[in-house]
């Protein structure tokens, strides 16, 4: 058959127009992802040459599932459960499902896992807390598998209808500014793992405040752990058996602060009177434990909703103005477990 009669492919298009087939696919499939100018181009070749595409292989393109799936690699089960709530508030009485895809980002094949899966289950859209929702690579084959994502992070990643932003450096500010007022000096930090980007904010805007009140932060005070109980008592353990050890201890999250707890009473210490605590998130054991756990509050399960909300939203590739971005302000949630250094 000679050229002329060959009936035009996707390829084609691809070639002539100088873009990739998944660009041309999204064209085709009407996708908010390719910019005006990319689709006008694409578009100009299809009509020019006459392509149309095969209506079985398009269908099969437009085919999506109805699940909605939450990717997440966060230790703290409390933290996750609170944000199911959240994602779940919104679905219910709509045609999607929730589904988990726990991973681990230390894994070297966890990136493809993640793709094999969208790509088998036809994932309609991503919910990605932190730390997934930082690693930009993953992001972006996700996007190019055609799977929307939200992200939920602690600083600005994406564009506004991709993006719940949370200020994790106030939070930390106000518990530093709340134990400084109190009249702690020798003041400890155990933070989440280095690899998670609120484990750097909320250490910045905890220093920041120390620095406002003439109060040092000794390096030897700050501790790594991993945002789980075991490593929150294990640092606790360490801090407390120090010759000069703190008066005070501020953790990444709550789950930490409970192991403070329990390295506390193994000690012999008493919360707060030898020692205040103060966490981050506001999970429901802060004020089920005794004495209550005062700690900054983080709506986690009204974050879980606004991604939802965001994700299964109808989207429009042109709008008149810009999209605000979507975020939530910390609290301190003042309890029993603070109170003057001895």
């Amino acid at each position: 058959m000679s050229r002329s009669k060959r009936k035009i492919t996707i390829n084609d298009i691809a070639r002539l127009s100088g873009v990739s087939k998944k660009t041309v696919s999204r064209v085709i499939n009407d996708s908010p992802k390719v910019r005006e100018r990319t689709r006008e181009k694409v578009m100009a070749v299809i009509e020019e040459h006459g392509y149309t595409p095969d209506p079985q292989a398009r269908a099969l393109a437009l085919r999506r599932s109805s699940l909605i799936a939450m990717v997440y690699d966060n230790p703290s089960p409390q933290y996750v459960v609170t944000m199911l709530r959240g994602i779940l508030d919104v679905l219910e009485g709509t045609s999607f499902q929730l589904v988990m895809k726990p991973v681990d980002r230390r894994s070297d094949s966890y990136r493809q896992d993640v793709l094999r899966f969208v790509e088998q289950q036809r994932i309609f859209g991503a919910i990605m807390p932190p730390s997934v929702s930082e690693d930009q690579e993953l992001i972006d084959m996700v996007a190019g598998a055609g799977c929307r994502h939200v992200r939920i992070a602690s600083v600005v990643l994406d564009t506004p209808e991709n993006t719940v932003k949370t200020h994790d450096s106030d939070g930390a500010a106000q518990a530093a500014r709340h134990l400084a007022e109190l009249g702690h000096r020798r003041i400890a930090h155990i933070r989440g793992p280095k690899m998670f980007r609120s484990s750097h904010e909320r250490l910045r805007g905890f220093k920041e405040v120390l620095v406002e009140y003439g109060i040092k932060l000794d390096s030897k005070l700050i501790l790594e752990a991993g945002y789980t109980f075991d490593t929150g008592a294990q640092r606790a353990t360490e801090l407390l058996r120090m010759k000069n050890p703190p008066t005070a201890i501020f953790t990444g999250n709550d789950e930490m602060a409970l192991g403070v707890y329990n390295a506390a009473q193994k000690a012999g210490i008493r919360i707060p009177d030898d020692l205040s605590v103060v966490g981050f998130d506001d999970t429901p054991i802060a004020s089920r434990i005794w004495p209550n756990l005062s700690t900054v509050r983080l709506p986690i399960r009204e974050m879980g909703k606004a991604a939802a909300e965001l994700l299964i939203r109808d989207r429009q590739p042109a709008r008149s103005s810009p999209l605000p971005y979507v975020s939530f302000s910390p609290s301190l949630v003042v309890r029993k477990s603070t109170a003057p250094p001895p």
